[in-house]
C-alpha cells in the first residue's frame, strides 16, 4: 500500500502530532515499509498449519489448586465498620 503525504498528514491530525515536512516524509517511509512488510508476510501460504500459542513446544508447570492461607474472615470483618449477613456495608456513592 502506498501511502501520500496527505494520507500522513491526516494520520498526524487524527493522532493529535504536529508533524513538519521533514517528519511527515520520514513517516509515509516508515509506514509505507511497515504496509510492504505486512503485505508480504500476507502473501505466505498458511492453509494447513496450526496456530501456535508459544514459539517453542513448552508446557506450564502446574501446581495443585488447593488453599494455602487459613480463613480469616471473621476477623476481617470484626475490623469492618459495618457488616450485616456476612457482607461488608459501604456508604451510597452515587445517588
Amino acid at each position: 500500500m502506498l501511502l501520500a503525504n496527505a494520507d500522513v498528514r491526516k494520520i498526524a491530525r487524527l493522532a493529535r502530532l504536529a508533524m513538519d515536512e521533514t517528519e511527515i516524509e520520514a513517516a509515509r517511509s516508515q509506514l509505507s515499509g511497515i504496509f510492504a512488510l505486512i503485505a508480504e508476510m500476507q502473501a505466505v501460504d498458511t492453509q494447513g498449519i496450526t496456530p501456535m500459542s508459544h514459539a517453542q513446544d513448552v508446557s506450564l508447570r502446574l501446581r495443585e489448586d488447593a488453599v494455602t492461607e487459613a480463613n480469616q474472615r471473621e476477623l476481617f470483618q470484626s475490623l469492618a465498620p459495618q457488616v450485616e449477613a456476612g457482607l461488608y456495608l459501604v456508604p451510597q456513592v452515587i445517588e
